[in-house]
């Protein structure tokens, strides 16, 4: 009948079933206690029961486990339940790993390349450090929240992440690899130098140098070259705080090379000997000159416009010693600059003869370069530099 139940403990029932009781008999000789069988339908089932008190109800109460299932000829099919520990499912970010999986992959081919023991980890930082600075004792932990897309199997212990940045730190012909690819994509580029200083004594670039602050403290300097097209940083160096940006520039494009490509220049890198190479590497310049150039006495006649955000800009283009000539002048600016001119002048600061020099100069930009195409691509084309000084933010900060 249904809900039978048919126990060891008290075998003797005249409705016991004998194969059942038999069964729960040799069960008892081997060791087994508390063991019942319940009668559901034509089925029989076995559970362990105990007993536990209550202290709510202040009573003993029973506990039923399930064990399986009994059959006469099958004998006792143990439950599937049984022993089975739980699996608790981990929480991937999964949009995140993805995204940024998508947009690193393409570096992935470089980074065999130039990295072959350790890209995996420089992978694994790169794609961590996105989100945001993290330290080396915590990149392990980040990781194992983000989905493993290529089912990477880095090292990520702060001791090894230690190695593998000095290795990678090392390595240039590694690094140029990844900077190479990266600088295939683009064809128009700024290169710049900034410094950091430092009063370490374990930094052998820290050195006395120039800086446009003239802090009297050694310092580092960072070039870097950026790709105008994606944003992205096509050469990363660090040099010695007493290296000028003219050596800089040299020593970066002989290991880059830029053949056929434009680069934007900041004015700090104007000179003769600078032009003179770059068109030996046969690279396309955008330099900007000095405002005490010998240049600007060049006849040009600004009797051009456009506007760059609200401001209006006159322009003009000429053709000189092989090169072109490129004059803009900002109205805005100009006139910002002769109120200070002629502070300067009540304090006595300048006389009326270099006042005038100076005025003729007020607001104006001269660009030399080898491009012939229209001033107001050059105009543009300098403007993008302004980007430039957002990477070096970052890095900056970083180092």
């Amino acid at each position: 009948m249904a809900g039978e139940t048919f126990k060891y403990i008290n075998p003797i029932r005249v409705y016991m079933i004998g194969w059942v009781k038999r069964w729960l008999e040799e069960q008892r000789k081997n060791g087994e206690r508390g063991l019942e069988v319940k009668k559901v339908g034509n089925n029989f089932y076995v559970y362990r029961s105990t007993t536990y008190w209550d202290k709510a109800l202040k009573k003993i109460r029973k506990h039923s486990t399930y064990l399986g299932r009994l059959d006469e000829d099958e004998g006792f099919k143990k439950s599937q339940r049984i022993n089975r520990i739980p699996q608790v499912n981990t929480i991937w970010q999964y949009g995140n790993a993805q995204l940024l999986t998508q947009v690193l992959d393409p570096l992935i081919p470089s980074l065999k390349e130039g990295f072959k023991d350790c890209w995996e980890d420089v992978f694994a930082l790169a794609l961590v450090r996105t989100m945001g600075y993290v330290p080396l004792k915590r990149v392990q932990t980040i990781w194992e929240k983000l989905f493993n897309v290529y089912d990477l199997n880095p090292d990520l212990s702060p001791k090894m992440l230690s190695r593998v940045l000095k290795s990678v730190g090392l390595n240039r012909k590694g690094q140029n690899r990844v900077f190479n690819y990266l600088s295939v994509k683009g064809d128009e580029f700024v290169y710049d130098l900034s410094c950091f200083f430092t009063q370490s004594e374990g930094i052998h670039f820290a050195e006395q140098g120039y800086n446009q602050d003239h802090v009297q403290l050694k310092q580092v300097n960072l070039a870097l070259l950026c790709s105008v097209d994606s944003g992205l940083p096509t050469m990363i160096r660090l040099l010695p705080g007493s290296v000028r940006d003219i050596a800089s520039l040299y020593g970066s494009l002989e290991e880059i090379g830029l053949q056929g490509k434009i680069l934007i220049l900041d004015r700090g890198f104007y000179s003769l000997n600078v032009i003179d190479f770059l068109r030996e590497k046969q690279v396309f310049f955008v330099l900007p000159t000095r405002r005490n150039n010998s240049l600007y006495t060049v006849r040009i006649h600004v009797n051009q416009h456009l506007f760059y955000h609200e401001r209006l800009i006159k322009y003009g283009k000429r053709r000189h010693d092989g090169v072109f000539l490129y004059l803009f002048e900002d109205v805005q600016l100009r006139l910002e600059e002769e109120k200070h001119l002629y502070s300067m002048l009540d304090e006595q600061r300048v006389d009326k003869d270099k006042l005038k020099v100076k005025m003729k100069r007020a607001g104006r930009i001269l660009i030399v370069s080898n491009l012939d195409v229209s001033p107001e691509e050059i105009f543009l084309l300098y403007k993008k530099r302004d980007g430039v000084e957002n990477l070096f933010d970052v890095y900056k900060t970083m180092l």
